[in-house]
């Protein structure tokens, strides 16, 4: 069987670049080993997230650090005996996120972002899953005045953007959330972002509309890849796939291929937790909330509300490890009413992360008709659609909306 590209990995970045790549003619077989929006599509927070103009960075407060060092904080834990493996990547990361360089990576990402709710909206009224999209923004909550005050002058800090914003005092954030305790002091409500009621469902959507153009979905495992002649070849059960050109997207896993193809490009793994819980009768949540100094989401979602932790740092392979989760679980019992655990065991993610806060989205610089589109770290939701169309714009020769420049693999080496 052939055909024009071969797209591997169909989670919220694979699907959404080969129904971009199939919009501009081009004939695309989309494979993985697992159902569409399985992996760590499935398991986020649902935001959509447009007013995300400035990158995670890492910390460098010398008193911030001091705090995380003593690995007790909800928002960031460590396995002690992985630190070490991971330390070059994190040294790397601190150097990225110096002022100087965080500005530069804001710049080189604000292209993507700007667009990321009006690239969703397209495919979602092509799919018809209008269901699953709610308008609502989301709030960043916070326990004290003081906290606050600073994320008020922080948000002030932003107007350059022209992002929608509210600052809420006590008062009015109980007004659009009556069942949140006294704990939360105020917040932030930002109004550009959109949520997603079922992130999985959504990609799942996005992958029948694929189909329905006459995609072609095959269930194979990526890693078999191989080169003969001008073809990049895989075999998917009996059948043979052979195309000129295909896409690497395969998120957290994109390692285990590029690294085989002799790539070195520091890809590493933020891990992340999800528990859905019921509601409390008469104590339901409207907005996904972040509490703010605690690092975890609560968010309203198909099946209960689902609490999303932080940032866990332990080998991608580990075991689930409930520490993060039960922190984060006390502090939201304080902040909103939650009933009783609705998921058997907790959901266990994989965040792919590059120390400078952008994505790889571009050629290969040593493989003809090979291509990159993976590392979108905490907004892997949000950028999709909209890294999709970029890439699928290079592909095929098209202007692209913005400079492809910034998130090339070249700039590894």
């Amino acid at each position: 069987m052939d055909c024009d590209i071969l797209v591997l990995g169909a989670g919220i970045v694979g699907v959404s670049t080969a129904l971009h790549l199939q919009a501009r003619g081009r004939d695309v077989c989309l494979v993985d080993r697992a159902e569409p929006g399985s992996g760590t599509s499935h398991g986020n927070a649902g935001l959509i997230e447009r007013s995300s103009v400035i990158p995670y960075a890492f910390p460098r407060d010398l008193g911030a650090l001091l705090r995380y060092g003593l690995n007790r904080q909800p928002d960031v834990r460590y396995s002690p005996t992985y630190l070490p493996r991971l330390a070059p990547w994190l040294a790397a990361y601190w150097y990225q996120s110096a002022p100087r360089r965080l500005e530069a990576a804001s710049r080189a990402m604000l292209p993507l972002v700007e667009r990321s709710v009006e690239e969703h909206d397209q495919l979602v009224a092509a799919a018809g899953l209008e269901h699953l999209i709610r308008a609502k923004g989301w709030m960043d909550i916070y326990r004290s005045p003081e906290a606050l005050a600073r994320a008020a002058d922080e948000a002030r800090s932003l107007d350059r953007f022209g992002l929608r914003y509210e600052i809420l005092d006590g008062d009015a954030l109980r007004r659009r959330e009556p069942h949140l305790g006294p704990v939360a002091a105020g917040g932030i409500h930002w109004h550009d972002p959109k949520t997603v009621l079922d992130p999985g469902a959504l990609v799942r959507g996005y992958a029948e509309l694929f189909v329905r153009r006459g995609g072609r979905l095959l269930t194979g495992d990526a890693r078999g890849l191989t080169r003969r002649g001008d073809a990049w070849c895989l075999s998917v059960g009996d059948l043979d796939l052979q195309a000129p050109q295909v896409v690497v997207a395969l998120g957290p896993q994109s390692g285990d291929l590029f690294r085989q193809l002799g790539y070195r490009i520091p890809l590493a793994i933020k891990r992340g937790y999800h528990m859905h819980y019921a509601p409390v009768e008469g104590a339901g949540l409207d907005h996904s909330i972040c509490d703010a100094q605690s690092g975890y989401v609560l968010a309203p979602m198909a099946r209960g509300i689902r609490l999303t932790t932080g940032i866990e740092f332990a080998h991608p392979d580990a075991p689930a490890n409930e520490i993060q989760l039960r922190r984060a679980e006390r502090l939201a019992r304080e902040l909103l009413p939650l009933g009783r655990r609705l998921d058997a065991e907790p959901w266990l993610g994989r965040r792919p992360c590059l120390p400078d806060m952008r994505p790889v989205i571009g050629a290969a610089p040593r493989h003809p008709g090979l291509w990159f589109n993976f590392g979108h770290a905490h907004h892997g939701l949000t950028l999709g659609p909209v890294s999709g169309r970029l890439l699928a714009e290079v592909m095929t020769g098209e202007r692209p909306f913005t400079d492809p420049t910034p998130y090339g693999a070249q700039r590894f080496g």
